[in-house]
């Protein structure tokens, strides 16, 4: 009997470690591996470093005037505020630590391991682009801290350590895109990369475009090197050829621009009297800008209006003088119909363009006093925009029709847009026209800058704003105590609600707190 019962036992211990094994089998999915390859890791990172900007643009936009939501009473955006316990303004926030987060950390120590040099590279950018932008935003981050395990308070480190470990990643970067041995393969890297297909090289620009971006933002320090600025530059975006664009199928929702119909957020944004006036001839002596047909809607009646950021919903104006949406039309429209510009559902987006790279080595050599260097650049920073603009509104067939290159010349060869003599050039023609370029999608830079010039500063050479005709809103956010918005308060959901004793430590639970200058904005 004993005999029988071992034999039984046996037999069901083999039978059910058979059937654990098949058990387990189920499991393994093909379709959903749980392990990857590094290079499959890269596309969802890449597409929110490009899409972040337009989901924060629906309250950064409003804190620079790109638009205006116009309703029956101002919204907390319109004035400098923001949404107490909402995440809105933090999706930035959410991506560097969660989209981005482990998985960058997974993908770059395998791309070591395996020395694919080139995917390290654009994962040292994507970490540098994720500091660098969260810091302009936010202030004070955590970035020592951020992936430790088993903790559950996090320290905040300092906007100057984060501008710091940005730059030192950009270079680490610069580093390995140089390198071409080990098992660098453009083909591998392509498999991920829907920016520029696997081409190393223009990653390498992208990696000095960035740092470019960095070295800029201490204009107001002492330390701030325009000539690093500049080499930075040069060694960046040569054209239009190496913008950073990603492409929408519009296959699908996700797969679609955010800016588009298919995608409903902006059906309710209104372009800004602030920036019809900087292309309508109000600020630039009477000159109509070619652009203004081509990216901003007209209203009804044939005219184009922009809103009054201190007048409630649409003030006097009636029906026919109301501007279009940003999609050009009186009303909400769906997929399919011809949009304008960077707003169609299928316009390729920008996450850095030639363009605005020109425009900061104008800015650079201006503080240098080169202002031969400073001129060149900001021809080219307007001429290749005009270019850009034509590209955008052919992405799929948009309603405008193309900037003719009769209408260019014209345009660039009136001295009240270029001036002939350099010392005739202005830091308000630089800014201004670069907030033209930005206008839309550059988010984050369009903000620092307008933060790095304290919003209304004056141009002694020209004395006018640097930023022509921009003001701060008459009626400010209750919280803000009458002071201008300086960043945007981090995520609710993670740091008010379960980090909060650390973010005390840093100010982090005043009402005000958003209006407390950033350290790379001060001297």
């Amino acid at each position: 009997m004993k005999k029988i019962y071992i034999s039984c036992l046996a037999a069901c211990l083999l039978w059910m470690s058979s059937g654990c094994k098949k058990w387990l089998d189920v499991n393994e999915n093909p379709n959903a591996p749980q392990e990857v390859t590094a290079n499959l890791y890269l596309a969802p990172m890449l597409h929110w470093m490009i899409t972040d900007a337009p989901y924060e643009g629906r309250f950064i936009g409003r804190y620079t005037q790109n638009w205006y939501l116009p309703a029956t009473s101002k919204s907390t955006w319109d004035r400098m505020g923001y949404d107490p316990g909402s995440d809105n303004g933090a999706q930035t926030y959410r991506d560097v630590y969660w989209v981005l987060g482990q998985n960058l950390v997974d993908m770059m120590n395998k791309a070591e391991a395996e020395q694919r040099w080139d995917l390290l590279g654009v994962g040292y950018i994507l970490k540098a682009w994720g500091w660098q932008t969260l810091t302009s935003i936010h202030g004070e981050i955590t970035i020592k801290e951020a992936f430790l395990p088993n903790k559950t308070q996090f320290k905040y480190d300092t906007q100057q350590f984060a501008y710091e470990e940005s730059r030192r990643l950009l270079n680490l970067a610069i580093t390995n895109l140089q390198r071409t041995d080990g098992a660098v393969s453009s083909a591998f890297l392509a498999v991920g990369d829907k920016i520029y297909n696997g081409d190393r090289t223009k990653w390498l620009k992208f990696a000095y475009g960035l740092l470019a971006m960095n070295l800029n933002h201490y204009s107001n320090k002492a330390d701030y090197d325009e000539d690093a600025v500049i080499d930075a530059v040069d060694k960046s975006f040569a054209s239009n050829a190496d913008d950073a664009l990603i492409t929408y199928s519009n296959t699908g929702n996700d797969d679609s621009n955010f800016m588009g119909p298919r995608r409903q957020n902006f059906q309710n944004y209104r372009q800004t009297k602030f920036i019809v006036e900087l292309m309508n001839g109000t600020q630039f002596g009477g000159v109509i800008d070619p652009r203004m047909t081509r990216m901003l809607a007209i209203s009804p009646d044939g005219q184009y209006r922009g809103l009054d950021v201190n007048v409630i919903n649409y003030g006097a104006l009636t029906a026919t003088q109301r501007p279009n949406n940003i999609w050009n039309y009186p009303s909400n429209i769906s997929s399919g119909v011809p949009t304008m510009y960077i707003f169609d559902d299928k316009s390729r987006f920008p996450g850095m363009t030639y363009s605005q790279l020109q425009f900061i080595k104008a800015e650079a050599a201006y503080k240098k006093g080169d202002k031969f260097t400073a001129l060149n650049a900001y021809r080219n920073a307007i001429s290749s925009h005009i270019d850009f603009v034509n590209a955008r509104n052919s992405d799929n067939a948009q309603l405008p029709s193309q900037i003719t290159s009769a209408e260019k010349t014209s345009f660039i060869s009136n001295t009240a847009i270029v001036p002939s003599d350099p010392n005739n050039l202005t830091l308000s023609h630089i800014m201004s026209q670069k907030y033209i370029a930005q206008w839309g999608w550059g988010h984050y830079e369009t903000w620092m800058d307008l933060r790095r010039y304290h919003y209304t500063d004056v141009d002694p050479a020209s004395s006018k704003q640097v930023f022509m005709g921009f003001g701060i809103p008459i009626e400010l956010y209750g919280d803000n105590n009458g002071n201008p918005v300086q960043r945007i308060r981090t995520r609710y959901n993670s740091e008010y609600v379960w980090n909060r004793e650390e973010l005390d430590k840093i100010g982090g639970l005043a009402t005000d707190y958003h209006t407390v200058p950033l350290w790379i904005t001060q001297p």
